[in-house]
């Protein structure tokens, strides 16, 4: 019996990584009886007869797990946002967010293909980074013009911490990667000018040593999926309408038709974003609107 952590799944194996070494091991039958599947990043015990046969036997409890991408136990994400090819989405933003936020964990937003923009398109983006700020979170935007002098920022950030990147389809995930560190030489694609759209290039999950941490490179996608959640529960994932809650007249206020509404104040007042409050809006009647999933864990 040993404790090691799954570093990879690929095609039905998962590779964990134990005092220095890389195990290939299968997952026991009973977890899929559980309806219990390993993701990359579990704490695991498992047995092994060689460095290519082994057995995965049991999955220390999570801290957090993702779907879209499958991968457990992050500490953060670095957000990558395209500015444009694909164009920049605020509100595919706001989703992200809103994703990670009830996860519990850390956005770092990261503007890329400014080098794209003319000086009015930069200016449009530097609001919404300097927006982003502002209300608590890690920003790095490139100066006007460039599109990678940031990189050493970023790398600083991984020690001790398991990072992944995540981002719309396209955005220059890997591409980033690459450059932070160029032995990985992970696979890059082009953009189809036909439809504004980058190619999956990523076709696994695998968390790679650098920089004093663990980092993964995962699929991107242009969609993402609102978590399962109680209405009340949505303000709290944006954090600038979470603060302004306090001070709302009813304890379960939407910010939507309710008097004395801070929240509804404070955009009044251009305090919070009208952008960010329209994107809320859309959200909450997203979670109106779904049918209930029954059989469900709540959280």
């Amino acid at each position: 019996m040993a404790k090691g952590q799954i570093r990879k799944a690929l095609s039905g194996f998962y590779y964990v990584y134990a005092d220095g070494e890389t195990y290939q091991t299968r997952a026991r039958g009973n977890f899929r009886n559980k309806n219990i599947t390993p993701l990359v990043g579990d704490e695991v015990e498992f047995k092994f007869d060689s460095l290519t046969e082994g057995y995965i036997l049991a999955i220390e409890p999570r801290k957090n797990e993702l779907i879209r991408p499958p991968v457990a136990n992050i500490d953060q994400a670095v957000l990558i946002i395209s500015c444009k090819e694909p164009n920049f989405s605020e509100n595919l933003l706001d989703r992200f967010l809103v994703y990670l936020e009830y996860n519990k964990i850390t956005p770092i937003l990261y503007f890329t293909k400014t080098d794209l923009l003319d000086e009015v398109g930069y200016e449009r983006i530097k609001g919404y980074a300097d927006y982003f700020m502002k209300i608590g979170y890690h920003v790095l935007l490139p100066k006007f013009g460039q599109s990678d002098e940031l990189v050493g920022e970023i790398s600083a950030l991984f020690h001790d911490k398991v990072t992944v990147f995540m981002g719309q389809t396209g955005a220059g995930k890997s591409t980033l990667i690459n450059k932070i560190s160029p032995e990985l030489d992970l696979k890059t694609g082009e953009i189809s000018q036909y439809l504004g759209r980058g190619k999956h290039t990523t076709r696994h999950v695998e968390l790679i040593p650098l920089e004093g941490g663990l980092v993964g490179d995962t699929p991107g996608f242009s969609a993402i999926d609102i978590p399962q959640m109680e209405l009340p529960e949505l303000s709290k994932q944006f954090i600038e309408i979470n603060e302004a809650s306090d001070y709302c007249k009813f304890r379960e206020c939407k910010h939507v038709h309710e008097p004395k509404c801070e929240v509804k104040a404070r955009v009044e007042a251009g305090e919070i974003a009208q952008e960010r409050y329209d994107n809320y809006l859309q959200i909450l009647s997203e979670l109106e609107n779904r049918k209930p999933m029954y059989g469900k864990n709540k959280r």
